[in-house]
């Protein structure tokens, strides 16, 4: 077995060019043996809703991809393969599984030698299945559904944690965050999308929350791709008493959450997200404003190094725009298939797939460095429970994790 190593993350580039990242490239890399390659680029296929609902967080992964892609070639490309310089071989899944299928399909007869998405966990099971037939390394960035790893894939491997992780994990904050409150806390209404993220998301904080004492009613779904207005589910909530609402859903179903429950008052003691793709974002803050305030979000978030806050700034400073943390994830993911090229010194997928099994990666993402268990999965994720205060998205737990306390009670927007 290969010995572990570690990689520190060069997130330390000035973004000037972004167009230096390779976007669109029609090079091709050669497929090396044990010793090496001739290949001058190494192409990096990827998998994201470039258009339709989930565009906004499609092109915050796609850029996240960008940066890391410079951030490597910037510090010399893939040393072990001669300075190979690394480009970008964009997919664009629309938000559909069948859509990111095909598009899987043809990056890999492309001659890509890994591919990363997809922000859906549906359509990245479609092209988990897709790289095991074409044996081609798929990292996938954001993707939470636990039954994607769950069918013995050895080419996929994930970068953030599982939904149940955060899910379990989310139940537990809760219980931390309430263990004082008077009156106690005893109902969370549950607000989802309709797909396996959302759904698996609430099963697993459901199980967690009841051996936690809490009563989980009623569970309110919808579909996160059609959905304009929230308001009837938001007024659902407040019929039922509950005095804290878990929320599992993307970025632009989450602020319509938000704006309905500005609307409805339904007189919650907190608003908690389950791995909620709005409630950590800067750009949720810009967009909601003081009705933003007290959120709490159970996720990954970005680290607090120099080398973490840099991307932030570089990212602002590429795309005029704030970062959201997926950008992050899908920038370390980069880092880990670049480590696997140093690695196992070749462009042959199958040793870049046995090399990525066994690389250490620091993250800019806060958490453990990244390394994978026999299913793929990220043994360094942690995920944290963040809160809006004072107008900026804050680490609340864990406690080492923290910069601030969190508060509650915390009534949203007040």
């Amino acid at each position: 077995m290969r010995k572990p190593w570690l990689l520190t993350a060069a997130a330390g580039c000035t973004v000037l060019f972004v167009a230096a990242c390779g976007s669109g490239s029609t090079s091709t890399s050669s497929s090396g043996g044990s010793g090496g390659s001739s290949a001058t680029t190494i192409k990096i296929g990827t998998l994201h809703p470039l258009t339709g609902t989930y565009a906004g967080d499609g092109q915050q992964l796609e850029n996240g991809v960008k940066l890391g892609i410079k951030a490597i070639n910037d510090a010399g490309g893939i040393k072990a393969l001669g300075g190979a310089r690394l480009v970008l071989d964009p997919g664009d899944t629309k938000g559909n599984a069948s859509t990111g299928q095909s598009e899987a399909q043809r990056l890999a007869q492309n001659g890509d030698v890994a591919l990363i998405g997809t922000y859906q966990s549906a359509v990245a099971q479609n092209v988990a299945a897709a790289a095991e037939r074409n044996r081609v390394p798929f990292l996938m960035d954001v993707a939470s559904d636990d039954q994607i790893l769950e069918h013995g894939y050895t080419y996929s491997f994930r970068v953030q944690p599982k939904a149940s992780v955060f899910a379990v994990q989310a139940a537990k904050y809760l219980q931390t965050l309430t263990e004082n409150a008077n009156p106690k806390i005893t109902k969370v209404a549950y607000l989802h999308e309709s797909s396996n993220f959302g759904t698996g998301d609430y099963q697993a904080f459901k199980k967690q929350a009841e051996s936690e004492g809490f009563t989980v009613a009623p569970e309110i779904s919808y579909d996160a791709a059609n959905v304009t207005d929230l308001t009837t589910q938001i007024t659902q909530v407040k019929a039922s008493g509950a005095q804290v609402l878990a929320v599992s859903g993307y970025y632009n179903d989450g602020v319509l959450a938000a704006k309905a429950i500005t609307t409805v008052q339904p007189g919650l003691q907190a608003v908690l997200g389950v791995a909620d793709g709005a409630f950590d974002q800067t750009q949720f803050v810009s967009d909601l404003g003081q009705s933003s305030k007290n959120y709490f979000d159970v996720n990954y978030a970005l680290g607090s190094s120099s080398a973490s806050q840099k991307l932030a700034s570089d990212y602002q400073s590429a795309y005029g725009q704030p970062m959201r943390t997926e950008a992050a994830i899908a920038y370390d993911a980069v880092q880990v298939i670049a480590a696997g090229l140093e690695a196992s010194k070749s462009t042959d997928r199958t040793k870049l797939r046995d090399a990525i099994a066994q690389v250490k990666v620091t993250p800019l993402t806060a958490g453990n460095p990244i390394s994978f268990s026999s299913a793929g999965e990220n043994t360094g994720a942690v995920p944290v429970l963040e809160q809006v205060q004072g107008g900026k998205v804050v680490t609340v737990l864990p406690e080492n994790l923290a910069t601030v306390k969190p508060v509650f009670p915390a009534a949203p927007g007040q």
